[in-house]
């Protein structure tokens, strides 16, 4: 092989190779957004909700059950550990138990699973008048600005998506967000209804109608209006 042939050869083989590596997709290129509602997410924040009871050897005052009612009801919006914090070496340890037992009770009846509730101590320090602290992680959502800037949409070199695509859309699913927590965690489904689902299979077997029986005060024409 005469040696201006090899070089050809081997000036081919490197372009070759540069096309291939220019193909590759840089570090970090898949976590590039494809799409213009992937351009913009909504940040979910977490901060602690906190209330501190004080012990009451003789139950939960009025007070203590109505901010306790607040609590759950905020926890059902949010879910997530509630975690009930109980004073040692403060007020009376049989006093603090009784106290830490009712809160846990009345938080269950409110409906917060047992599973979700727990119990620890921490250090009074001697503070007879120290309180059960109770601590849960309180979620909420920052919707982004838009419309800040714009580029010029009469030119796009390397048609990409322009970057204020999409902000619109994330900023308006944010907004309407009951509970943030949804887009840390999927939400709990309730259970399938397995009555009706036997009902249906039974009359899918038998080639009946599986719809639900039609209300007739549900029907309705359109009026047609001679001229």
């Amino acid at each position: 092989m005469s040696a201006s042939r090899f070089l050809a050869l081997a000036a081919a083989a490197l372009a070759l190779s540069a096309c291939a590596t220019n193909r590759e997709a840089p570090v970090g290129k898949a976590d590039q957004p494809r799409t213009p509602t992937e351009l913009w997410r909504a940040q979910v924040n977490t901060q602690p909700a906190e209330i501190r009871l004080a012990v009451r050897g003789e139950g939960l005052s009025a007070a203590q059950s109505d901010a306790l009612a607040a609590f759950a009801a905020d926890w059902r919006g949010d879910g997530g550990p509630i975690v009930v914090r109980a004073p040692v070496s403060g007020p009376d340890a049989a006093m603090t138990a009784r106290s830490t037992e009712a809160v846990r009770g009345f938080l269950l009846d409110q409906g917060v699973s047992d599973a979700e509730v727990s119990v620890m101590g921490y250090d009074a320090k001697g503070d007879r008048a120290a309180p059960l602290v109770l601590t849960r992680q309180q979620y909420s959502v920052t919707v982004p600005e838009c419309g800040r800037e714009w580029t010029n949409l009469a030119h796009s070199w390397k048609n990409e998506v322009q970057p204020n695509f999409g902000c619109a859309i994330t900023a308006n699913m944010a907004a309407q967000l009951a509970n943030p927590a949804d887009l840390t965690r999927p939400a709990a489904s309730t259970a399938a209804d397995v009555q009706r689902r036997e009902v249906v299979l039974d009359k899918y077997r038998q080639g009946e109608i599986t719809a639900t029986k039609r209300d007739e005060q549900a029907n309705g024409a359109v009026a047609k209006a001679g001229n």
